[in-house]
Parts: C-alpha cells; structure tokens; sequence
C-alpha cells in the first residue's frame, strides 16, 4: 500500500499505531515498525531520562523507522523535547498542540514531524510550519479528544492542507482504512487496537476489558472542565461524573476534578486496577476481538482492506 505516508516516513504500510501512554512502548513499538508500519513510543509523563532509554531500546530491538509522541500540555515535555532533540527519533507525533513553533527545530535534526489535530484551522497552521503531515484525530479516538467525528473531521481537513493526512479515531480494521482512505486520508492511526497486541506490556486485566467491551463501553469524562477524556466505564469514570456535578454546581474547583486522574492511568494499564484506575480507549474497542501480534494485526488489516477495496466496486451499483 505504497503512497505518500510511506514514502515520507520509510513504512511498508501507512498504517502509524498511536502513542499510547504507559501502553506503547519500545516493544510494542519495534514490533509494529518492523511490521511496515510504524511503531510510536508514548511519552506521555515519562521522565525525561527514561525516555531516552526507551528510544535507544528501540533502536535495539528495529532498524525501522518508529517515532515518539509527545503531549505539549505535559509538565514533562520542554525535558523530553530536549531529549528527543539529542536523541533524533526517526518521527515525533504531537500531541495537545499549543503552539507548531517547535516544528522548525525538530525538523532541524532531520525528524519528520507530525502534529495530531481536531480542527481545519490548526492543521493549516502546522502545514505553514513545516508539518510532514498532520493526524486527524476524531472524538471516537481513546484518552484526550476533540469534538468532530472522523467522519467529518478527515475530509474537512483534507481539503485545507496540501501534506498528507493521516485519519484517527474509531478506526480498528480494514473497513476503517477503506473508509478513511474514501474520506481523503491516506493512512491511519490506531491506538486501541494495538493494546491487545500480544508485544503490548499492559496488565492482563486490562487488555479482558478491551476484549470484552462493548458498543457503550466507554464514557468521556471532564468534559464540563474544558479536558474530555474518553475511557472505559468503571468506578472511577462513575466518580469523574459525580465530582463533575459538584464543579457545575460551584462547589469543587476545576483542579479538584482534573486531580481524579492523578496516577489513574498508570494504576490501570501497568498494575491491572480495572476498578479505579483510568483505560483510555476508544468507541472501536468494541471491535477488537482477540490478542494477535502486531505483524498479525497488521497482515489482517491490509488483506481486510484489500479485499473490501474489490468488494466495492459491486455494492456500490447504483
């Protein structure tokens, strides 16, 4: 499936699968770039020198290219982009966009650079910036999320940019990709599905829950406070909505609210909490069925692809 996405990134597949904090790590990200597509190392408050491990681990483990994500509203990043500037990841996605400034000086260091966006408007002021290509990431997407679907969101964007647009959210199997494809894209990103990667080191528990999931499984949470989070329904979403209250009702601050998730998602994807601690994932999780390898999720999505690419010529006779 060569296009631009693959020749810009060095991949076999334009298939990215999404930085995932306390999820995608070396391992998982070695495996899927050295499946063709393209591994990317979550960042999200690691420790700066940690970091930097987990980039020379995987440079270890793949002679591929892969990427770290990295979220600009995390107290930890001026110190991981100083790492990531040291270290030249291959790719960097970047999340929580504040400001596209820093695209410049990575790219410097000869990284591709990939913003990941929910609006036309902040697409178009990372292409101006020098973006290789943007992410559109939709609400159905897990962890921090925007408001338009990626239904809407995908063409929208790609009619503003000339670079590349990658479709997020909602996308876990090859009638994704055909449909993303159809929309304007031209590659996706997943982050749900690859949780239940067999490489992925996420406690056992947590990846029952994603198997077992259904079409309302997950909630978003703090979205009264301005920080929508989309996760799996459990106690602690249940305690987001009933703090959430209280701040509409003046009688907690929005601090109080966000401090719910202190810790959540560690205590969750590393220690097995399912109760109280935070599964960010996405709407699709209801599609994922089983733990395969990444090279195994990835062959199936491309022969699933493929096949409905030449299904749809017969069922779409008008």
């Amino acid at each position: 499936m060569p296009n631009r996405v693959c020749e810009i990134l060095g991949i076999d597949h334009p298939i990215l699968q999404g930085g995932m904090t306390w999820v995608s790590e070396a391992g998982l990200a070695a495996a899927v770039s050295n499946a063709g597509g393209l591994g990317i190392i979550g960042a999200g408050a690691m420790p700066a020198e940690l970091l930097g491990e987990e980039i020379r681990k995987t440079r270890l483990l793949t002679n591929r290219p892969f990427g770290v994500n990295l979220i600009m509203i995390n107290p930890e990043f001026e110190r991981q982009l100083e790492v990531v500037l040291d270290e030249a990841p291959p790719v960097v996605t970047l999340g929580a966009v504040k400001s596209t400034a820093v695209i410049s000086g990575l790219k410097a260091k000869g990284i591709k650079v990939l913003p990941v966006v929910a609006a036309a408007a902040i697409a178009r002021r990372a292409e101006e910036h020098g973006a290789d290509a943007v992410v559109a990431e939709g609400t159905e997407s897990g962890g921090h999320i925007g408001e338009t679907t990626t239904m809407v969101l995908t063409p929208l964007v790609a009619r503003s940019v000339d670079i590349p647009v990658i479709a997020a959210g909602g996308i876990a199997g090859g009638a994704g990709v055909v449909a993303a494809f159809a929309l304007g894209a031209e590659g996706v990103q997943l982050g749900t599905r690859f949780v239940v990667a067999a490489e992925c080191t996420v406690h056992a528990a947590v990846k029952e829950k994603f198997l077992r999931a259904g079409d309302r499984a997950t909630v978003v949470t703090a979205r009264s406070i301005g920080y929508p989070v989309r996760t799996i329904k459990n106690k602690l979403a249940s305690t987001y909505g009933e703090w959430e209250k209280k701040f509409i009702a003046g009688e907690c601050t929005a601090m109080d609210v966000e401090n719910l998730g202190l810790g959540k998602l560690r205590e969750a994807m590393c220690e097995g909490n399912t109760m109280d601690g935070s599964m960010m994932a996405g709407q699709c999780v209801a599609l994922v069925e089983k733990i395969q390898p990444a090279a195994g999720i990835i062959a199936e999505i491309i022969a699933e692809a493929e096949e409905l690419a030449r299904e749809l010529p017969a069922r779409m006779e008008l």
